[in-house]
Formats: C-alpha cells, sequence, structure tokens
C-alpha cells in the first residue's frame, strides 16, 4: 500500500532521512523501531504531507503523493496520529472526533458511525463525549487522539509513540486496541519506543539508525536479533 524509495528529508539545512526506502503492504502491523532522533517521526510526517521530501518517491496505492498537501492524503486514505496527543484542549470529545472527520463532509451517517466504532473501541470516551478535551488525563487524550484519526476511515493508520508516558495497564489496552484496528482491516504503521512491545504485535519492522535503515525483516525475527536485543530491548 505504501512505498517509500530512496527518500530524502530535511528539517531546514538538518539532512534527516538519507535514503530510506520501505514498503508496507495490505493488512499489515509495520513498526519502525530505532533511538530518539533516528528519523522515525521524520518518516511518518514525509509519508503525511507534513514534510515533502527533498528527493525520491512516496507511493500509495501506485499513486505518487509525496508533493500532494496533507488534506489530500487524509481523503486518500492515509491517517496520521502525531506524538504528543494534540488534542484540541477547548473542545469537547464529541466535537474532537468531528474535527478528524472532516474529509467526510455533511455525510452524517457515516461520521456518525465511525463515532461508534470509536465508543465502542474506547467506552470511556462515550461517558465523556461531551467532556471538554483538556480536563482529560493523559492516557484519555491518547484514546482520544486515535480514535480521531479513526474518523476519516483511513486505509492505513500512521501512530507516533502511542504508548509515551502512559502507565503500563494503559500501554496494554492501547496495543491490543492497535491489533484490534488492524483486525477490522486497517494497515498499521508504528513508530513506538517500546520496541518489545511494538516487535511483540508486528509483522515486520524496520530498524532505523541516524536516517538510514540499518535491518528490516519479520519482527519477530528482529526480537532475536542480538544487536536489536542489545541495543532497543535491554537484554
Amino acid at each position: 500500500m505504501i512505498r517509500l524509495s530512496d527518500v530524502h528529508s530535511y528539517y531546514g539545512k538538518a539532512h534527516i532521512l538519507k535514503g530510506i526506502s520501505l514498503e508496507v503492504s495490505e493488512g499489515e502491523i509495520v513498526t519502525l523501531i530505532g533511538a530518539n532522533g533516528a528519523g522515525k517521526t521524520t518518516t511518518l510526517r514525509t509519508i503525511s504531507g507534513l514534510i515533502h521530501p527533498a528527493q525520491g518517491r512516496i507511493e500509495f496505492m501506485g499513486q505518487r503523493i509525496d508533493h500532494l498537501p496533507p488534506p489530500k492524503i487524509v481523503q486518500l486514505g492515509i491517517s496520521h496520529v502525531p506524538e504528543g496527543r494534540r488534542v484540541f484542549p477547548n473542545m469537547t470529545v464529541s466535537e474532537n472526533l468531528d474535527m478528524g472527520g472532516f474529509v467526510l463532509g455533511n455525510d452524517q451517517a457515516r461520521l456518525r458511525q465511525n463515532r461508534e466504532r470509536v465508543y465502542a473501541l474506547f467506552p470511556l470516551l462515550a461517558e465523556r463525549r461531551n467532556q471538554l478535551a483538556g480536563t482529560l488525563s493523559g492516557g484519555e487524550q491518547q484514546m482520544l487522539a486515535i480514535g480521531r484519526g479513526l474518523m476519516s476511515s483511513p486505509k492505513v493508520f500512521l501512530l507516533d509513540e502511542p504508548s509515551l508516558g502512559l502507565a503500563p495497564k494503559l500501554v496494554e489496552l492501547i496495543f491490543e486496541v492497535i491489533q484490534d484496528i488492524n483486525r477490522q482491516g486497517t494497515t498499521v504503521l508504528l513508530v513506538e519506543q517500546n520496541a518489545a512491545m511494538a516487535l511483540r504485535i508486528a509483522h515486520r519492522a524496520y530498524v532505523l539508525e541516524t536516517g538510514r535503515i540499518a535491518l528490516q525483516g519479520p519482527a519477530e525475527e528482529l526480537m532475536g536479533n542480538e544487536h536489536v536485543r542489545k541495543a532497543y530491548l535491554g537484554k
């Protein structure tokens, strides 16, 4: 579904991605792991159009998208949940979800259907639907950020550090939900600092080191790789 070919991205003069090539196939959970500053977040931002690559190609379902604006990329079927949640604090839970469904226009039936899907995944959000997002706990805001990302009915879901700063029990819940989303037919590209959890649920993985892909392969195989275990799994 997604193919990056020799992608180079910059922040100003800083060369962050140095020739990234990767693929995400339909129905997969693919994870990107690596140290801080390796280029994981930049990879997602480049796919979703927040950064335009200086070189290389990005294709989605055979269509080149590397120079499209972010709203058009969302319309095509790619949704990006950024690091740090970034909910709208002065809007209610329900209003935040509706913002995620902006590409559906005035299709109230689909908006209602997608809201109910989110509430089924996160019953707590249904209870708090009229509560201001800024008054939610960190874990509840992460649920809302994921739910808002699902409102556009994405074919591919880009998730950036969904477990960051959460208590272990909530981390387990978030990863269960990611698997549920995937089982319901959504392809997932996951950036995650908890490499052990990411590799446990992923089908395949890429290891990024200083803007380049150092390793790739089946997640189970990389979990047993000595370099990965020492560098990212603490073993």
